[in-house]
């Protein structure tokens, strides 16, 4: 079925700055070097920015011919060839934005980069290495004794941690966003670009379609969602001074991508984490929500799943499912400065109406539609009150925000003391968390792009037909959201968040026909493939919010974690105990600057002066009548009208705004994501394909003895695994088995592994050569008993293997030729093994005098490098013709 539209690329990909004494010439080009771009960024401005874009796009030849002009024109004499006017400063991929503190402005460019995923041929990179270069001119340069502290601030936050960005693919979305605005009737589109057309400055936008008679394929940008964006307000400066291609949006969390094979069939399954910049901090510096409906440690974490045999979004197979984690919308936080490991939850203000709850949930139907499920993991039995008390002001609010809300609409509430329920013996945590994930998964549905497959009519599933969300012709959509919270948002609910995520995947696997019900077991290779991403996950996660890595994972409530990982429980524990109390208070500084939340000005308090940031995160403080919402109908007028649909998904004027439409030609490389994945005009290598390199359930997870069944669904011990076999390496093997990936390493695979340090570092995608694995899971060793049956179950029946019967009984004379044929071997065998041992046990003289006997005895020739075979036993041939006698002089 032919698509409407087809999503932009960017045409600046690679950059190259250009330096003069008065300007910085930015040239950018897409991947092919066939059109390019260029920004004139002056240097005699102290304080003030003055960029230039002609927006006009020129060729190669072009190209070289103005930096031609450029370099010859600021030579300091006319015709000299000695010096150039002309310098080359600086290459780069992107440009993440200006920022200016007290002086002048700096440019912060992204000059390594590493590909972490692809959806549907659109590759998604990670920021490796920055740098920021300062603009005015030395000469016009203004000094100030404080500009040096504010830089090391924002150099604070690390880009080179956990940023991602693409250049075709918007990241700011989910992927249901993405592929319905893809999907807009013709019509719209065509209004639209018409009014494009008319609103543009570049001149050159549509030139050459009117001679292909108006046919060609409409292109789609959208805007970002700037909630998810982190270099909004660096970018905020030059958004309407520049082309949109120049404007590259990054978001901060976590990517990243594994590969499951069915019989051969590749498919990606994909994790993807957006972290709101609203209210952004650390653990207990930020807690709750701001006066705007923004909470701390907002996460939207979406699993994508797609068919890596067809990569086009038109003919291709996608599905996705998304879950959101987020501090409890109240206002509260707590006291750090008691130094307690568990400070006092206090209530900051009260909230009759439930009025930032209403903020909250409002964003949330906007965006995500109905119904809102709250699934609250916190503690509700308390010999002293401490967590129960968010539970009790949470409830209360939901109740009053429901009863004006339609019924069909309302606010779904679980809660689950997930900590008490591990405590106990008697009681399965997961188990309890895989029934509300059915529910859940039920009521809220997911998105896949293509119809109902034909077998699921075949087989009729009963949890299939009671499916929810909203069945469109082109597929389904996903209509509400689960929200998930504990105090941190991060142990609990991470593994709360695996098991909603699991029991997705197996509809998503069923819907786009690849297993035969939706239904998938622990201690398959599926499972352990997506069990490791969601560690990974939840280990980046918990590092940029709470300071140290998951104390709790999945493996700690499934109670088969070794008993070594009690000791690095409390090696986290303390890790981030010390992060919060001294580390925490410098980050949320960096976090503040970078976000543009605190902007420096002359002759006001410095940011490390000031007292505290509540200030700056409720800006309803500083406004003397603030304005209120309705305390009844708390919710936006458009967006109840089309629940359960998500609005921002609905096609309606003030949607169609937020696009950028424009018409290409079929084959136009802006459109072309044929020619931008696969590349052919360059050289590519195996070794550096992306789609080798990345984590496989056939070679990392899938059992290596022959005879097993290659099925990932298949349940398998702990001792069938391929990671087992890491088990009897050393530590030095075992770290270089370890994929190098940007997020934190999950735990070894063994006890004995166990024992070492764990290694949470960042790398390259491409695994030093020798490399087994990517990833390495724990698992439990088993006793001598099991592996005996698992060798029982190898040997497989002559019926299964051959698919007849064998003789019951072998001849004498057979079984007498077979025992002759294996001694044959095995004395062969032998007799190899000790000649290569003969020389490496003799010192060197010792082999010298023999050789020397030797030869002289039976060869009348002086030249020793050339032995004749058939004059010396077969031993002696096998010594004189290894390297180290080659190589001695008699």
């Amino acid at each position: 079925m032919p698509t409407a539209a087809a999503p932009i690329i960017s045409s600046v990909q690679k950059l190259v700055l250009y330096e003069t004494r008065a300007r910085y010439f930015l040239v950018g080009s897409n991947h092919a070097e066939t059109k390019y771009r260029v920004l004139k960024i002056d240097r005699t401005e102290p304080k003030d920015l003055v960029i230039i874009d002609d927006r006009h796009v020129y060729t190669q030849q072009e190209v070289r011919e103005l930096l031609g002009r450029l370099d010859l024109g600021n030579r300091t004499k006319m015709g000299q060839k000695g010096s150039s006017g002309l310098f080359r400063a600086v290459s780069a991929f992107g440009v993440v934005g200006f920022v200016r503190f007290l002086e002048g402005y700096y440019i912060v460019l992204i000059t390594k980069r590493r590909k972490m995923a692809d959806i549907g041929g659109h590759a998604i990179y990670k920021i490796e290495d920055t740098n920021m270069i300062y603009i005015p001119n030395d000469s016009v340069r203004i000094s100030h004794p404080d500009e040096a502290r504010y830089l090391r601030i924002f150099q604070n936050v690390d880009l080179s941690s956990n940023f991602y960005f693409s250049y075709s693919y918007d990241l700011s979305h989910s992927l249901q966003y993405n592929l319905t605005v893809l999907r807009m009737p013709l019509e719209m589109l065509k209004s639209e670009t018409t009014q494009t057309r008319q609103e543009s400055f570049d001149i050159f936008e549509d030139e050459g379609l009117i001679t292909q008679g108006g046919s060609g394929v409409f292109g789609i940008c959208s805007e970002p969602y700037m909630k998810y964006v982190w270099n909004g307000e660096l970018l905020d400066i030059i958004k309407n001074a520049v082309h949109r291609d120049w404007l590259l949006y990054i978001i901060h969390g976590f990517c990243g991508q594994s590969k499951l094979l069915i019989y051969g069939r590749p498919v990606y399954v994909t994790l993807i984490a957006r972290r709101s910049s609203k209210f952004a901090g650390t653990r207990f510096l930020k807690r709750g929500a701001n006066c705007e409906g923004d909470v701390a440690n907002e996460v939207e974490t979406e699993q994508i799943l797609c068919d890596a045999s067809v990569m086009s979004f038109t003919a291709g197979s996608y599905s996705s499912y998304v879950q959101v984690r987020g501090s409890v919308p109240l206002y509260w936080s707590q006291d750090i400065s008691t130094m307690m490991p568990k400070p006092p939850i206090t209530l900051d203000q009260a909230d009759p109406f439930a009025h930032v709850a209403a903020l909250h949930f409002d964003q949330m139907l906007q965006r995500f539609g109905s119904p809102i499920i709250i699934l609250n993991l916190v503690k509700e039995r308390e010999k002293r009150k401490h967590e129960r008390i968010l539970s009790e002001e949470l409830v209360a609010a939901v109740m009053y925000l429901n009863q004006f809300l339609p019924p069909e609409h309302t606010i779904i509430y679980i809660p689950w003391d997930m900590a008490k329920y591990t405590k106990s013996k008697l009681c399965n945590v997961l188990d309890r968390l895989n029934v509300i994930a059915e529910s859940v998964v039920k009521k809220t549905g997911f998105f896949v792009n293509r119809p109902d497959s034909y077998c699921s009519i075949l087989r009729p599933d009963e949890k299939w037909n009671e499916l929810g969300g909203c069945v469109i012709p082109t597929g389904r959509l996903q209509t509400g959201v689960l929200r998930t919270n504990c105090v941190d948002c991060l142990d609990r609910t991470n593994t709360a968040q695996f098991m909603v995520g699991k029991c997705a995947l197996a509809y998503q696997l069923y819907s786009l026909g690849l297993i035969d019900k939706p239904n998938l077991q622990f201690d398959t290779d599926a499972v352990r493939l997506f069990e490791e991403l969601y560690e990974d996950h939840g280990d980046t996660l918990s590092l940029q919010y709470g300071g140290s890595q998951l104390v709790h994972r999945v493996k700690t409530y499934r109670k088969i974690a070794p008993w070594t990982q009690h000791s690095k429980d409390i090696m986290q524990t303390l890790s981030r105990y010390y992060s919060n109390a001294f580390s925490d208070a410098d980050r949320q500084d960096s976090i503040n600057l970078f976000l543009g939340v605190f902007h420096p000005t002359e002759g006001k308090p410095h940011l490390w002066e000031l007292p505290t940031d509540f200030y700056l995160h409720h800006k309803n403080t500083m406004r003397l009548l603030p304005t209120r919402r309705s305390y009844t109908y708390w919710w936006t007028p458009e967006v109840i009208k089309h629940l359960p649909l998500p609005y921002d998904e609905v096609i309606c004027a003030a949607n169609l705004k937020k696009l950028i439409v424009k018409k290409f030609h079929k084959y136009e490389e802006e459109i072309d994501i044929h020619n931008e994945f696969f590349r052919p005009y360059e050289l590519s290598s195996f070794d550096d394909t992306f789609c080798l390199a990345m984590t496989s359930s056939a070679r990392d997870f899938m059992p290596k003895t022959v005879g097993i069944d290659p099925s990932p669904f298949t349940v398998r011990k702990p001792d069938e695994t391929g990671k087992s076999v890491l088990g009897n390496k050393s530590n030095r093997d075992e770290a270089v088995l370890q994929r190098k990936t940007a997020a934190s390493a999950p735990p070894p695979p063994s006890e004995e592994a166990a024992s070492s340090s764990s290694e949470d570092d960042s790398g390259t995608d491409r695994e030093e050569e020798g490399s087994v694995s990517q990833r390495s899971t724990p698992v439990k060793m088993a006793d001598s008993g099991d592996s005996a049956k698992v060798t029982e179950n190898v040997v497989q029946p002559m019926k299964e293997v051959y698919g007849i019967n064998l003789s019951d009984g072998l001849l004498e004379e057979d079984l007498s030729i077979y025992t002759r044929f294996v001694q044959l071997g095995q004395s062969q065998h032998r007799q190899d093994k000790s000649s290569q041992q003969l020389y490496s046990r003799c010192p060197d003289g010792v082999i010298k005098f023999i050789f020397s006997r030797i030869t002289k005895s039976l060869l009348p020739s002086e030249n020793l490098r050339t032995p004749v075979q058939g004059c010396l036993p077969p031993k002696y041939i096998a010594v004189l013709s290894s390297p180290m006698v080659q190589d001695l002089t008699f």
